[in-house]
């Protein structure tokens, strides 16, 4: 499983407010099946292999610039483990949970 964090930032806007661009992409990734998690800066995102995580972050980046949107910055973190089997979003924070208790 390949966990990453992405975050799609228009350039060249006018305002501040971001939620429209947000909505594009994060819909985008939701049509995808994919597993994901909205934060408050940024989305995680569950994919199986590169493929469909670079396709459905790419298409994501696409769909903030059907706003006539000329540049966009786009920061992603990718966590790839291969020496355990529950490396999910969920499975993660479950593990720091139990150290906590």
């Amino acid at each position: 499983m390949i966990t990453a964090d992405f975050a799609i930032l228009p350039v060249g806007i006018d305002s501040t407010e971001l939620k429209e661009y947000v909505r594009r992409a994060v819909q985008v990734v939701k049509d995808s099946g994919l597993t994901y998690q909205l934060t408050a800066m940024g989305t995680l995102i569950e994919a199986q292999n590169y493929k469909e995580l670079y396709e459905t972050i790419a298409k994501a980046q696409e769909a903030v610039f059907e706003d006539d949107i000329k540049r966009v910055y786009t920061v992603i973190k990718i966590d790839d483990r291969r020496d355990h089997d529950d490396h999910t979003l969920d499975g993660k924070v479950q593990r720091v949970d139990e150290i906590l208790k």
